[in-house]
């Protein structure tokens, strides 16, 4: 980012001690935030403003950046269990190229970003089985996602998504499966509301039970 940096919409100052520094976003430890925010949601943060632009840090902002990240990943990560089908109702290819046309644009992130979140959108609908995709426009979703996601953003899963906790999600998702197929459904429900609490939160769909952070 090369424009101003705000606080809540003031200039920084130490008249006001508004400032801080870079590692207090991720500890938490100033007054002005709630808590602690990882280094992907900051990079996400700063992404969803133009780098020519002012750019104004508030604990609301990077809240919803938080939510928003979360929600870009969570599809992402559903990306390798989509079913192809034999005809597409979805339309990659313009998806595409108006996140080809925001880059060439001064590397207008923003609308990129917008756009993402359009792919992020046709990723749950074909999971649930509410949209359908060919095996042509799967590669090119699956293309798309690498390309401006990993490569050119620079984003990744947070730690809550590698693979030793994936391994305990599964084991933890196999006992709550049999526990329905048991009708044992006060054990099911009692794993999904635990889950919930710890801010985990379980999708069931016809291709099984997916897990992200909420």
């Amino acid at each position: 980012h090369t424009n101003m940096l705000t606080v809540n919409g003031t200039r920084m100052s130490k008249s006001l001690g508004n400032g801080f520094l870079p590692h207090e976003l991720f500890t938490g430890n100033h007054p002005l935030l709630s808590k602690g925010y990882s280094p992907m949601t900051v990079r996400f943060f700063m992404l969803q403003a133009h780098y020519r632009s002012t750019l104004d840090f508030s604990n609301e902002a990077l809240e919803a950046s938080d939510k928003g990240f979360k929600r870009l990943m969570n599809a992402c990560s559903l990306l390798d269990k989509l079913k192809p089908s034999e005809t597409s109702d979805v339309d990659i290819a313009s998806i595409r190229q108006r996140c080809y046309d925001a880059m060439n644009d001064d590397f207008n992130s923003p609308v990129a970003i917008a756009e993402l979140f359009e792919a992020a959108r046709i990723i749950n609908s074909v999971y649930d089985g509410k949209a359908a995709i060919s095996v042509s426009d799967l590669k090119e979703l699956k293309d798309l996602i690498q390309y401006f996601v990993y490569d050119i953003m620079g984003l990744k899963p947070e730690l809550a998504q590698t693979e030793d906790l994936s391994q305990v999600m599964d084991f933890i998702i196999q006992l709550r499966s049999e526990a329905k197929s048991n009708k044992d459904y006060l054990t099911s429900d009692k794993i999904r509301i635990g889950l919930q609490e710890l801010g985990i939160q379980l999708k069931d769909s016809k291709e099984g039970t997916s897990w992200s952070k909420v």
